[in-house]
């Protein structure tokens, strides 16, 4: 009978074939440990960046605010005077939408716009008010067009649906109809980021 016995050699060889594959799951490890420290440091960052647009976005709210506290006493003291721009307000009395420039992305967007403090040092607060309307004067002179809601109260029982005209070739309002005005307001950060928030405002004309 031949006894087979497992030698110096074949000893050595178990060990040659191990280290490569304990190489590869050092190297498997290392890779997913970097992976795993950029990910975390990512998710860091985002987090980050997010709070800080919340913080200056409830900073430019104080654009829209101080923006809507002039245009609510202004309606009610001096009405009329929302036919005109008023410049040292941040007050424009017409936007065409159907011209450049017509959102806030664009630089003309912005003329006719009053800048005011922030609430945290170094921040400052741009906004504007602009009336939809396609030219300055009033709402219901023959060569400017505004949009406007109607203020019908009729009860459910009319032959009409609420706001509908029952006229062939003229709006016929119920009641005084309510002007729409846009409020846009934006801060810029000091780490190179930028807010802007809207709101729209319905006034009696």
């Amino acid at each position: 009978m031949t006894v087979r016995t497992r030698g110096p050699i074949a000893a050595r060889r178990e060990q040659g074939v191990a280290l490569p594959v304990m190489l590869i799951i050092v190297a498997v490890l290392l890779v997913g440990s970097i992976y795993l420290l950029r990910n975390t440091h990512s998710t860091t960052l985002t987090t980050g960046n997010l709070a800080y647009d919340a913080t200056l976005s409830k900073q430019a709210d104080l654009g829209l605010h101080t923006a809507f506290e002039w245009l609510r006493s202004t309606s009610v003291s001096n009405k009329v005077a929302l036919n005109s721009p008023k410049a040292d307000q941040g007050y424009v009395a017409h936007l065409d939408t159907t011209q450049s420039p017509r959102d806030a992305q664009q630089t003309g967007f912005w003329a006719g716009s009053k800048t005011i403090n922030g609430p945290e040092a170094n921040t400052r607060i741009e906004y504007v008010i602009h009336r939809l309307c396609a030219a300055d004067g009033g709402y219901d002179e023959s060569n400017n067009r505004c949009v406007q809601t109607a203020t019908d109260k009729g009860s459910a029982g009319n032959r009409l649906p609420f706001g509908q005209s029952s006229a062939i070739d003229t709006a016929d309002y119920a009641g005084t109809p309510m002007l729409h005005y846009v409020i846009t307001a934006r801060i810029s950060g000091p780490r190179g980021t930028s807010v802007t928030n809207q709101m729209i405002v319905l006034i009696g004309a």
